[in-house]
């Protein structure tokens, strides 16, 4: 969970609903199957923006809302009365959201919409299994977006790094989320992330890293729970 303020909570409706949504994603770590953490990353951002951009009204929010819209949007054979629109096939809805992203940050680069469109960018080719070009769109997004986001896209560029075998580099970037963690990802969430990926290669040091968590109540100890299920018997 992220640690935040009672205060800055009540203040801040966007910052309670993005809470929440990291609530969600704490509980469902197990039903992430592909790249780790990418696509409920990504639900993060679209229900987190969404709330956010039904409160603004420029250009770039606009265009950027459009764009996860078409992310959305259903693959099939059109639904009565729905409002988005659905897609043929995966493919078709992939290369729509993907100019749409691309233009949203060609269009505001340096702006917070910019930030999450390039994140969306990584997240779709990365679900494509375009894995070099997803890699270099979080790296971006790492180094220019600002510490939430950043924080995402660090941490899908992590799930990458243990896909493909670079195991040492995701822990790296595991643990500096650990030692700095943001609004979006938590140091409890990066921990258990971090456990789950050591379970097979570092049982030890997986259990080392959850015993502090499983006594805790909510989602943190239910996944700190959850993951320390998972290991290999001692």
């Amino acid at each position: 969970m992220a640690r935040i303020t009672r205060k800055e909570l009540k203040t801040d409706k966007f910052a309670l609903e993005v809470e929440h949504t990291v609530t969600f994603f704490e509980e469902h770590q197990k039903e992430i199957v592909r790249y780790g953490a990418i696509a409920l990353a990504v639900i993060v951002l679209i229900v987190g923006y969404s709330i956010y951009a039904r409160r603004q009204h420029s250009k770039r929010q606009e265009a950027l809302f459009h764009a996860i819209q078409i992310q959305e949007a259903q693959v099939g054979p059109p639904t009565p009365g729905a409002i988005n629109r659905n897609f043929p096939t995966q493919e078709a809805k992939d290369q729509t959201a993907l100019k749409a992203f691309a233009d949203v940050l060609a269009l505001y680069p340096g702006t917070m919409e910019g930030e999450i469109a390039h994140y969306y960018l990584g997240a779709i080719k990365a679900d494509q299994g375009k894995l070099a070009e997803a890699e270099k769109d979080f790296k971006d997004t790492a180094e220019k977006a600002d510490d939430k986001y950043a924080s995402l896209a660090k941490l899908s560029l992590a799930s990458i790094y243990f896909a493909d075998g670079r195991n040492e580099q995701g822990e790296a970037v595991l643990r500096d989320l650990i030692a700095h963690p943001t609004q979006f990802v938590s140091k409890e969430q990066a921990t258990i992330t971090l456990a789950r990926y050591l379970s097979r290669t570092k049982p030890a040091e997986a259990r080392k890293l959850l015993d502090p968590l499983r006594t805790q109540q909510g989602a943190i100890g239910s996944a700190a729970m959850s993951a320390y299920a998972e290991l290999p018997p001692q």
